[in-house]
């Protein structure tokens, strides 16, 4: 998995970057596909964002978070992102396992 993480109005610090690769190493226990992540914080009056991009094979997903405390965005930027590769990886198992590729339809 490639990383690239960058600061828009902030420097990146190495507690920082610990921080966001100790949490993405969770989506790698998850999926192991994942090719690439590109992270984006920044700082914006109070606001701070954290957004990102994650490139798996066949799909590219992206999530964004804000909040006043830069860690807490990180947080649940990695919660979101976890959230939706789960349901990703959920859908490809569901039409791996069917003859027609058509995921099956829940009553």
């Amino acid at each position: 998995m490639n990383l690239n993480l960058s600061g828009h109005h902030l420097e990146i610090t190495p507690a920082i970057r610990e921080h966001v690769v100790s949490k993405l190493d969770k989506i790698n226990r998850h999926f192991d596909n994942v090719i690439d992540v590109t992270v984006v914080l920044s700082v914006e009056k109070l606001k701070q964002k954290a957004e990102a991009n994650v490139h798996l094979s066949g799909k590219t997903i992206f999530a964004e978070c804000d909040d006043t405390n830069l860690y807490t965005a990180i947080d649940n930027l990695i919660e979101k992102l976890d959230r939706q590769i789960i349901k990703y990886k959920e859908k490809n198992a569901a039409r791996r396992h069917d003859e027609t590729g058509i995921p099956p339809v829940l009553e």
